[in-house]
């Protein structure tokens, strides 16, 4: 009984009154018996006594068991793992317990699963390639994938896209979205280090029963495409185009007037034919070697992803483009070297590569240095190891190059002296021939030039595995730039 009466929180008023509640019916019949004389004052209020006295520990125990059941609904609703109590007396009670921790058993599973549903969309959304936000009514971002967050530099949910985003073209797209339900795609730019070309959709999301409410249930949806690389190749298909036409015309329009003017005024004059033709000859041959180029060059950006895998022992193919190249170094008074580093000697050297390109590679480079280099000054070609790379420098003794002009030199076209450069026939894609081999190859190209001194190109390429074997001689060599 001590147990049953020392139930927590229970106020003294509260138990007063519903003792005076459940005395109340029996006082009323006690106090009419009183009344019409069956039963005395004393004896009636004895009886109200012993009444109360046996409905305390009852309603205290009642009220104890409304107590313990209040603090268990209250435990679930903090979402506390509460323990059921045991109820005494309210049988009520304890079947409403019981129904309540199933029902908050069943609200924790739904949570749960809306966690998991709710983890499982973000990941999807994360792993999509594509920056993806989405935003409420009053432009703030509801929802955004990690793309976005990277690229885009929003922190989360929460903030307003007009602080993230500061374009009129897409706030507008954006209002058009939420306002008046219009999807838009337009095209925006992101400054930085690297300046990027995004394109974005903008679409209006609503639910079903939200059309014709015209309220915060309305959302819009972003979705963008990162479409730099593609701005960056229509420029550089533009300017290939424009230099490709600017360097067949020149030539072009000299055959057109010499042809024109053998047919007229020198039709009988010997010597101004000779003359005339072989001017024509030799522009003949500048369009062929630049239609060469942007042959093989087209060739070589086609199959530049496509990785090569024989092994090629480079030591041969330097001799023998340097046999190639030695009559006409000659002609300008030059010599070429070949040196090998201590480590390397005699030895055969393999790289993993494609034997034709790699000469294409070194002929181009020795070449270009056999115009470049000062007459009577030696063409060094250094072959050595560097870790797990062979490394082929290429070094003249010209003028050099200027720091402003190095990072640009494989660029299609481009030209530090374009005069000197037409004059000596060479066509501004050797080097961007030159890059492409030697990404294919998985290599490196580096310039080093100091003005006054000379330059060198350096050529980085994986060496072969050991025990492979090297390709057969070469049968022939490609055109040089």
């Amino acid at each position: 009984m001590l147990r049953l009466i020392s139930r927590p929180n229970l106020s003294p008023s509260r138990q007063l009154l519903a003792i005076a509640l459940v005395c109340l019916p029996p006082a009323l019949v006690l106090a009419g018996l009183v009344v019409l004389g069956y039963i005395g004052l004393w004896p009636a209020l004895l009886s109200l006594a012993a009444m109360a006295l046996i409905a305390w520990p009852l309603v205290r125990l009642y009220l104890g068991d409304i107590a313990a059941f209040g603090v268990f609904i209250a435990g679930l609703a903090d979402g506390k793992e509460t323990k059921r109590p045991r109820f005494e007396l309210a049988v009520v009670a304890d079947e409403l317990a019981l129904a309540a921790a199933a029902l908050h058993r069943g609200w924790l599973d739904q949570q749960r699963a809306l966690a998991a549903l709710t983890t499982s969309s973000q990941r999807i959304l994360d792993g999509l390639p594509d920056p993806l936000v989405a935003v409420d009514r009053g432009r703030r971002i509801t929802q955004v994938n990690a793309r976005a967050r990277n690229l885009l530099g929003i922190a989360g949910a929460g903030q307003n896209i007009a602080t993230v985003l500061r374009q009129p073209h897409l706030l507008a797209a954006l209002d058009a979205a939420l306002e008046r339900r219009q999807s838009a795609t337009v095209e925006i730019s992101l400054s930085g280090k690297v300046e990027r070309a995004l394109q974005a959709h903008v679409a209006p999301l609503f639910a079903e029963d939200s059309v014709g409410h015209g309220d915060d249930r309305v959302a819009a949806l972003m979705v963008f495409h990162d479409v730099t690389a593609l701005r960056r190749s229509e420029r550089m298909r533009g300017d290939f185009v424009a230099n490709a036409s600017h360097e067949l015309k020149t030539p072009i329009s000299t055959l057109i007037g010499f042809i024109e003017t053998l047919r007229g005024p020198a039709r009988d004059d010997t010597e101004a034919r000779d003359r005339f033709l072989g001017i024509m000859d030799e522009q003949a041959q500048r369009m062929a070697r630049l239609v060469n180029d942007l042959l093989s060059l087209s060739d070589i950006e086609l199959r530049e992803h496509s990785h090569p895998s024989a092994a090629v022992d480079i030591g041969a193919v330097l001799r023998s483009v340097l046999d190639m190249l030695e009559l006409r170094a000659r002609q300008r008074g030059q010599t070429l070297k070949m040196e090998t580093s201590g480590e390397i000697g005699p030895q055969i050297v393999q790289v993993v590569g494609d034997r034709d390109e790699l000469a294409q590679v070194f002929q181009n480079l020795i070449d270009n240095a056999i115009k470049y280099n000062r007459s009577g000054q030696a063409i060094t070609v250094s072959l050595r190891r560097d870790g797990a790379n062979v490394a082929v420098e290429v070094r003249d003794r010209g003028e050099g190059i200027a720091p402003q002009h190095l990072s640009r030199l494989t660029e299609r076209f481009y030209r530090v002296d374009s005069a000197r450069s037409r004059e000596l026939g060479g066509t501004g894609l050797g080097l961007a021939i030159v890059k492409h081999i030697v990404n294919r190859h998985r290599g490196e190209l580096l310039i080093a030039s100091t003005p006054g001194e000379g330059s060198r190109f350096t050529v980085k390429l994986p060496a072969a595995p050991a025990g492979e074997a090297a390709k057969p001689a070469m049968t022939g060599q490609r055109q040089t730039a």
